[in-house]
């Protein structure tokens, strides 16, 4: 009761743009004006070819390029109801885990569609999830073309990495080396998935979700290779600054400079381009095969 005191006066003066907005979109459904919040289903909805119905996007929508003119409602998991109401959308695709939670459940409250789209790491997830997309776009024929042919793109991708018969390398996503302590993926993750689709083994399996490393804790991974996402901040590290850390400089890792950049949505988005994905890291791993 104490949450929804909380959000009631928040209710009253957004209601009126998401009425406004809802029947509008029941008026004209294949031109509904929507908003997409999340990189994978921005990329679904661009790739089934219904990106001139975009009204805004959030911030981790950076592909394809042409996204970035659309006006941005903020971080998928910090979002305000008044900066997604605001762009007056009569339909919102939401990948799971927008939040803050306070803020989802006034945005549902308003009067909007609202598709959530569950979060997937496999090969089946992501085809759901573009059928999910295409459903509350009614292009379902679409979907189902896109669907079979990112299917296609992902048992190939599959194969590839089902065809190294050596030694399987141990893969350490690093997520940040801020104040010189190494954040890393366990299990249960992203990273972790896409690691172990392209064929490598993840370095770290002792906890879920991510986590600093101890400098023990990291010598015992003992990573053949290091991979991180392309970004600059206070996040990014440089290769010399990487590989010259003290615990860093005993892994195998450090030894060869093995290190795998790459952009952070083709990586973790698990979106129709995560063949790209798995087959470039599996090239890094064992190197281009016929």
């Amino acid at each position: 009761m104490t949450r929804l005191r909380s959000i009631r006066p928040v209710l009253a003066t957004l209601v009126a743009l998401g009425m406004a907005a809802g029947s509008a979109g029941a008026q004209q459904t294949e031109q509904a004006d929507v908003l997409s919040i999340g990189g994978s289903v921005t990329e679904i909805v661009m790739a089934l070819g219904q990106g001139h119905r975009l009204k805004a996007r959030d911030s981790t929508s950076t592909y394809p390029p042409a996204v970035a003119d659309l006006p941005d409602v903020g971080y998928m998991r910090a979002l305000s109801p008044e900066g997604v109401l605001s762009v007056g959308p009569a339909l919102i695709l939401s990948e799971e885990g927008a939040g803050p939670v306070e803020a989802v459940e006034v945005i549902r409250a308003a009067d909007v569609d609202f598709v959530e789209v569950p979060d997937a790491y496999d090969a089946s997830g992501i085809m759901n999830k573009i059928t999910i997309v295409g459903a509350a776009l009614g292009v379902p024929d679409r979907a189902a073309k896109l669907a079979d042919t990112v299917g296609a793109d992902l048992r190939t991708a599959a194969t590839l990495a089902e065809s190294w018969t050596g030694a399987r390398k141990r893969v350490l996503f690093v997520l940040s080396t801020q104040g010189g302590k190494i954040t890393a993926s366990g299990t249960g993750t992203a990273a972790d998935a896409i690691i172990r689709l392209a064929g490598g083994v993840n370095a770290v399996t002792d906890f879920t979700g991510y986590r600093q490393l101890s400098d023990e804790s990291l010598g015992l991974a003992a990573p053949d290779l290091i991979l991180m996402m392309d970004r600059s901040g206070d996040h990014a590290a440089t290769v010399d600054d990487l590989f010259a850390m003290p615990a860093m400089q005993l892994t195998p890792a450090a030894d060869s400079q093995a290190l795998v950049r790459m952009d952070g949505l083709l990586m973790l988005g698990f979106g129709p381009r995560t063949a790209q994905a798995v087959t470039r890291l599996n090239h890094a791993l064992y190197g281009e095969r016929s």
